[in-house]
């Protein structure tokens, strides 16, 4: 497979671990190992302090799929599968659902593996535009549209990164609809569901809603344990399944042992995790909306809805490209510019899930006023 520089990555691996005050990461801060393990219950602690580092199950660890599933509604261990994080999932998904001369639909900006993969595998992929003068939301209609009788794979990213976006529940049974009246499977990356900031906003997963709705989450996001590289994705159909852990065997094989102990505590433990994450993100997005109410001729943000990122606009006559690299170089402040999306316009993603964002808030908010017109 030949498959394109993802871009975004380069530009995290290049500049993320060399600047001191990051705000434009997605994932929540992590936590020590100390106080993951604080957490344990006493059959937890006994595996940790039992564990021995071989090989695990490919599926995953039974009892962790089990915690997994218990999140979900009608969802049995058995339809859970592990990977070493999302981004081995949205891989192996795609190579085993696409090919030449079928087509798939994502919608954009957006993470580019989402689509990005597909392409590699010899698929047509269709993006939908998400625009800030609808609200970053998904287009409904379009997507009716761009249907066509060869549409193998919708997959959509609910809530979405990097705009914080969301659908209504009348939009996301809709989108069900039309996938299954394609015949098509609709993959739901939900790896920031959970994090809504309104509970009444949350979306059934779509392998609630649908035997053909693939269902991604991860530890990365609202449970704040990106190091451990676990995710999983709800696969309903089992021969699909038996597919996509078969490929497993050449990518991962399964997951680290150690990881997937961490990962069984802190699920067990998820309304203390969860807690603990919404209150860094709303900390922080209410910081920032007060500075873009104080500062409404240099920002401009369509309010997002859940998650821990958004895409606002910097307005002015200085590009976002020259902002972000001058914040980089001179100000040791990374933001992510929409131009490593391919988007066009001075849009940045920022993110609210570090807790020393009123840090690097207080520096960022310096250099705006450096820029032509910060006082008008």
């Amino acid at each position: 497979m030949r498959i394109a520089d993802f871009a975004l990555e380069r530009y995290f691996a290049k500049h993320e671990f060399s600047t001191p005050h990051i705000l434009c990461s997605s994932d929540i801060q992590g936590m020590a190992m100390r106080d993951v393990l604080a957490l344990a219950d006493d059959d937890a602690r006994q595996r940790w302090d039992d564990l021995t580092l071989g090989y695990t199950e490919t599926a995953g660890l039974p009892v962790l799929r089990a915690e997994i599933a218990s999140m979900y509604s009608g969802i049995s261990p058995d339809d859970v599968l592990t990977f070493a994080g999302a981004e081995e999932a949205v891989y192996i998904a795609a190579n085993v659902l696409l090919g030449p001369g079928d087509h798939m639909i994502t919608t954009w900006p957006g993470y580019q593996s989402l689509y990005e993969v597909g392409r590699a595998t010899g698929a047509d992929v269709t993006l939908i535009e998400l625009k800030p003068e609808q609200k970053w939301k998904l287009d409904i209609e379009a997507l009716r549209r761009t249907v066509r009788p060869n549409t193998k794979l919708i997959l959509l990213n609910v809530p979405h990164n990097p705009t914080g976006a969301t659908l209504t529940h009348d939009e996301w049974r809709t989108v069900v609809d039309i996938a299954e009246a394609a015949g098509a499977y609709l993959f739901a990356d939900e790896v920031y569901r959970l994090l809504e900031y309104n509970p009444a906003d949350r979306l059934p997963a779509a392998c609630e809603l649908s035997t053909r709705g693939l269902s991604l989450s991860v530890m990365s996001k609202a449970f704040g344990l990106a190091g451990l590289r676990v995710g999983w994705l709800i696969i309903r159909d089992s021969e699909l399944r038996a597919r996509m852990m078969a490929y497993k065997d050449y990518t991962t094989i399964c997951n680290s042992a150690p990881s997937e102990i961490l990962s069984l505590i802190a699920l067990r433990a998820r309304t203390r995790m969860l807690a603990r994450s919404r209150s860094i993100v709303l900390r922080n997005l209410q910081l920032f909306h007060q500075l873009c109410m104080d500062r409404p001729h240099q920002l401009r943000m369509v309010a997002p809805q859940a998650g821990s990122v958004a895409f606002p606009e910097l307005l002015g006559d200085t590009t976002i490209a020259d902002a972000a690299d001058t914040l980089k170089t001179q100000h040791g402040v990374l933001v992510l510019p929409a131009t490593v999306y391919g988007y066009p316009g001075n849009f940045f993603r920022i993110g609210f899930g570090k807790e020393d964002f009123d840090v690097g808030l207080h520096t960022f908010a310096a250099y705006l006023d450096t820029l032509p017109g910060a006082t008008a």
